[in-house]
């Protein structure tokens, strides 16, 4: 029998693997059941966070900036740049993981650090820009992202707006004529998992504000101030699926940066090689932390997946939980999933020794996949 070529696509275990560490655990696991297994691994991300480390496993140089972060102070942010293409991931610059425990600052929040990362890799002589949005702690609409690269927002005494999406209930006039003239020759790509409009009962301010610390105020008021914004700038942008991305970044990209919209997963696919990879295997594993609802709607395993049954080759996946049906997996093109919960059912448990308890499942999947 041919010894089988295992190629590991997997994001994230959030909270417990990256998908580095993922793909080397899921390895370690298959080779000690089949020792002369053949493994390729290429971590994947779908646009969050994640998708620098995935950019950067995959041959990409990784570069840091200095820039602002979400609540104003200076952060050290990361992108990846491979000859003339960068992939910029704005949660470096903006996300979450910037804001203090239980600090949260829903309506000054600003997306300036993420232009200043955007002006980065043009420094570094980017002419193709994957954008990944996601993680985001800010819901301003790009409006900062924009005024990094050379827009004003002024109010009606001609002064700037103050930062976040709170400042724009009073924007009076939106100039983008200062933009940095290098963006008209850049392809910039929006590469996104979630294909919200900016706003209203499926907009950035509804369906994400809560998580970024707004209360039921606060989302009103970021909802009428991103309408306001969006009639100045263009209000048929609004409705664009990913406009409502990362807190409405995705608006600003597709509105003033000429960006074009893909979904996360298949941009990044493109850009990590995965197709070439994918050529050289006869099976795929793919996974992430949470199999569930979401996954099937642009999340990365849906995405390897979906690549890889279309080439007529086997996926299966490892996850920390597993909350899909047998039949629902079979449609999303997943033969069979483990999950480390079915090793250890307490959550705590599970993340906490999750690099162990995924080698042991991997050498499950090995005995009913590779023997």
């Amino acid at each position: 029998m041919e010894t089988a070529r295992v190629l590991v696509a997997a994001d994230k275990f959030k909270g417990s693997l990256t998908a580095v560490q993922v793909a080397e655990r899921v390895t370690a696991g298959l080779r000690r059941v089949v020792p002369e297994v053949r493994v390729e691994t290429l971590p994947v991300a779908d646009g969050g966070d994640g998708t620098v480390v995935a950019a950067v496993a995959a041959g990409f140089e990784r570069r840091e900036a200095r820039v602002t972060g979400p609540l104003g102070d200076p952060v050290t942010a990361a992108y990846a740049l491979r000859g003339t293409t960068a992939v910029v991931e704005m949660a470096e610059a903006s996300g979450l993981q910037h804001l203090p425990a239980g600090v949260f600052a829903p309506l000054t929040a600003t997306t300036y650090g993420s232009g200043e990362l955007l002006a980065a890799a043009l420094d570094a002589g980017a002419r193709t820009i994957v954008f990944g949005v996601g993680g985001s702690a800010t819901t301003d609409g790009g409006a900062g992202m924009l005024a990094a690269l050379g827009a004003r927002f002024l109010d009606a005494d001609g002064k700037p707006v103050g930062p976040g999406g709170g400042g724009l209930a009073e924007l009076a006039e939106a100039d983008l004529s200062g933009l940095d003239p290098r963006l008209a020759e850049v392809d910039l790509i929006l590469a996104s998992d979630v294909d919200n409009p900016l706003t209203g009962p499926k907009g950035a301010p509804e369906v994400y504000g809560r998580q970024k610390g707004a209360t039921e105020q606060d989302i009103a008021t970021l909802d009428a101030a991103l309408t306001h914004y969006a009639s100045l700038l263009g209000p048929d942008h609004a409705a664009l699926p990913g406009a409502g991305a990362a807190g409405g970044i995705g608006y600003g990209a597709l509105v003033a940066l000429g960006a074009r919209f893909r979904p996360g997963i298949e941009i990044m696919l493109d850009v990590l090689g995965f197709a070439p990879a994918l050529a050289r295997a006869t099976l795929v594993i793919t996974g992430e932390g949470s199999l569930d609802e979401q996954t099937l709607h642009g999340k990365a395993p849906a995405g390897v997946a979906a690549a890889a049954r279309a080439a007529g080759i086997e996926v299966v996946a490892v996850c920390g939980r597993l909350a899909l049906s047998p039949e629902a997996l079979t449609a999303a093109g997943i033969s069979r999933a483990y999950a480390l919960a079915d090793l250890e059912p307490d959550p705590a448990v599970s993340m906490a020794q999750a690099g162990p308890l995924l080698e042991r499942a991997s050498e499950a999947l090995a005995r009913d996949f590779l023997l």
